[in-house]
């Protein structure tokens, strides 16, 4: 299996043979099967023609030539009458020559043709199987290269591929004179699946369904209770009570993303099925505030109905999915034990509840690694039976494009529902006072934590914390609930502490008459360390997450990226321990929130270049630097088969990338 040196180093599928530097003269077929764009074209004078895309593109193109001294050859820009004029002059060249071919050798050229076709076909067979055989929407210049990722094809009943990269302007208009229905029962298909170490899946990136947005908007709720909920009794039992209500709804999440990025079946029996969930979800939210009083056997009834469900859902998938029968009754199993231990927290008092209640949670959170660790090729599976090493070959991996989104789409909606929480009402005929000031400064630490989470750490990416290493993925997926878990305890606080009158320019009276009985004169020490734990926390989760991706390493930057790292750890110390300084409402609020901003300010200074300004860049967009990262391949490697014209072998990267990390069921 091969892969082209320009291939691997930008994940781009340029042929190595229309790199600058490496071009042979005497070929003239720029453009294969796949339709991509011609960059250089060869004119039957022998001059040498450079597309460029853009302009831009052009110069630093032409500085390129120069440099390397070529002065035979033409520059211009894709789409120009001088582009159209040059394509038309080396089509007309070559339909002559094709032509007198033809005339002279009648019988020769036939056959050349047929060998040709079919040549091409075989080509592109084997292109798509062994040498690239990935096509991902710039899934790798997004989150990094791996040798073990594969693409293939569904097909229709016909045997047609639904993926083919062709114009057919027959099959075009055919195509538009139908429509598509949705049935209500369609036989499920995987998404993607692991064998052997690798990752067959589709060549499209999964897109997230507009349910799964409607999913997310409903965990409004269910933010805003647990956080509100506890912040107006600040203590520890309230706490507790609190984590588990929270883990508890953040599994119902988990659960319908895993399905639905599993398993692709768009009908109407799905939509059923997720509404179904919803349901057990809104009567678990109704039940959360008085659970460990009086309404504790409804909240873990709607809890244990879910599960069930999704537990007879996969038992249902191994029934009609043979491929993964094995994988979808072990996790089912698996997913059987907390179910009996939270049954079992209902007909026994406490303490011993607790010890069921973390019991099941464990096992629900981290029993899918269980899972993982079994179906790992190496390791503890050499130890299983044979028969159950040939059962365990095939199991379902999640899409790292529909993870990511839905997790962003998650992250966004915790920043966006908390900062509602600072929303008060005012009667003041000027309302800029204290209450507005506090307001204004909540506002400015969630935007800069949704500044720093989608725009720092998700910028410069080498390779995603999923394709890094099994440990990093764990670490990435594990981390993000006692992230968002803190941050949504700190809003609650946060919104107590914004209507609090305790500080100077905050008259009571200056609050519209709904929002007077909600405001205190007195700060407790309980919410302060609600509110100083739940962001420093939050902020040390942060950096985890940060650490677990490979980032580019940008030459000369002023400030490296684990002194960053370890900045935001010191802040997120020092941001917990404020409570200790007694400090007012105002002040609590100011001081946190100046702290954030310097961890802020510090990425963004520290991730620049010396000899670079970072106020003013003449250019448009960001600043373009160089950067060095870690490569399962060496530079001999790639400058020998650049030099020979050879193709690297992919499942020899695979095996080394495979003894330097692990993978995990999503990528």
């Amino acid at each position: 299996m091969a892969l082209t040196p320009a291939t691997l180093i930008d994940g781009a599928e340029t042929p190595a043979s229309t790199t600058p530097g490496h071009q042979h003269h005497h070929h003239h077929h720029h453009l294969d099967g796949a339709g991509r764009r011609i960059r250089h074209l060869l004119l039957p004078d022998g001059r040498q023609v450079h597309v460029a895309g853009n302009p831009d593109e052009a110069r630093r193109m032409g500085q390129t030539l120069r440099l390397n001294e070529q002065d035979n050859f033409d520059l211009v820009v894709h789409g120009s009458p001088e582009h159209i004029e040059a394509l038309r002059d080396t089509h007309s060249h070559h339909e002559e020559r094709h032509r007198q071919l033809k005339e002279e050798y009648p019988d020769l050229a036939a056959e050349f043709e047929h060998v040709f076709r079919e040549l091409g076909a075989l080509s592109s067979e084997l292109h798509m199987i062994s040498e690239h055989a990935v096509r991902l929407d710039a899934n790798f210049s997004k989150y990094g290269y791996s040798a073990h990722l594969r693409t293939r094809d569904y097909s229709d009943e016909d045997g047609s591929s639904t993926s083919d990269s062709n114009f057919d302007k027959e099959t075009w208009h055919a195509d538009l004179k139908l429509g598509e229905t949705m049935r209500f029962y369609q036989k499920p298909i995987v998404r993607q699946y692991f064998h052997k170490g690798l990752l067959w899946r589709a060549r499209e990136a999964q897109e997230v369904a507009s349910y799964e947005l409607f999913i997310d908007l409903f965990y409004v709720g269910i933010i805003a209770i647990t956080g509100d909920t506890a912040a107006e009794h600040p203590n520890g039992q309230s706490l507790l009570h609190f984590v588990i209500t929270f883990i508890m709804g953040w599994k119902f999440w988990s659960d319908i993303s895993l399905l639905i990025s599993w398993f692709d079946s768009d009908d109407v029996l799905r939509r059923c099925s997720v509404l179904f969930i919803l349901t057990c979800l809104l009567g678990f939210t109704t039940n959360m505030v008085d659970a460990f009083e009086h309404t504790y056997t409804p909240l873990v009834a709607f809890y244990v109905t879910a599960r069930l469900f999704l537990i007879m859902s996969l038992f249902w998938y191994a029934y009609l999915i043979p491929m993964v029968r094995a994988s979808m009754i072990g996790n089912g199993i698996i997913a059987l034990i907390p179910v009996t231990l939270w049954i079992g927290s209902i007909y026994v008092e406490e303490p011993v509840r607790q010890g069921l209640i973390w019991t099941a949670i464990m096992f629900d959170l981290f029993g899918s690694y269980l899972m993982i660790t079994l179906q790992r090729p190496g390791g503890f599976q050499r130890k299983l039976p044979a028969s159950w090493q040939e059962r365990l070959e095939f199991f379902p991996g999640t899409n790292i494009e529909h993870r990511i989104e839905r997790t962003n789409a998650f992250v966004t909606l915790v920043f966006g529902s908390c900062v509602l929480g600072i929303l008060y009402q005012s009667s003041s005929a000027m309302g800029v006072n204290a209450f507005f000031g506090k307001a204004v400064l909540g506002l400015v630490q969630a935007f800069t934590f949704n500044w720093i989470y989608f725009e720092i750490d998700s910028f410069n990416l080498h390779t995603h914390a999923i394709r890094r290493h099994v440990g990093s993925a764990m670490v990435w997926f594990s981390i993000h609930l006692p992230f968002i878990m803190s941050f949504v305890l700190s809003a609650g606080a946060l919104a107590v502490l914004v209507r609090a009158h305790d500080c100077l320019d905050a008259e009571v009276e200056s609050l519209f008459e709904t929002s007077i009985p909600r405001s205190d004169d007195h700060i407790s020490i309980g919410l302060q360390w609600y509110y100083c734990g739940g962001l420093g926390i939050s902020l040390l989760c942060l950096a985890i997450i940060a650490w677990t991706h490979t980032h580019r390493k940008i030459p000369n930057q002023r400030i490296k990226k684990h002194f960053r790292l370890l900045f935001r750890v010191a802040m997120a110390i020092v941001i917990t321990c404020l409570p200790l300084a007694h400090l007012d409402s105002l002040e609590l609020v100011a001081a946190t929130s100046g702290l954030v901003v310097c961890v802020l300010v510090l990425e963004l200074v520290g991730s620049t270049c010396w000899g670079e300004s970072f106020w003013w860049n003449a250019n448009c967009g960001r600043n373009k630097c160089s950067y060095g990262a870690k490569c399962s391949v060496r530079k001999e490697e790639l400058e020998k088969s650049l030099k020979d014209g050879t193709a690297l072998n992919v499942e020899e990267i695979a095996k080394r990338e495979g003894k330097e990390r692990g993978y995990i069921g999503a990528v």
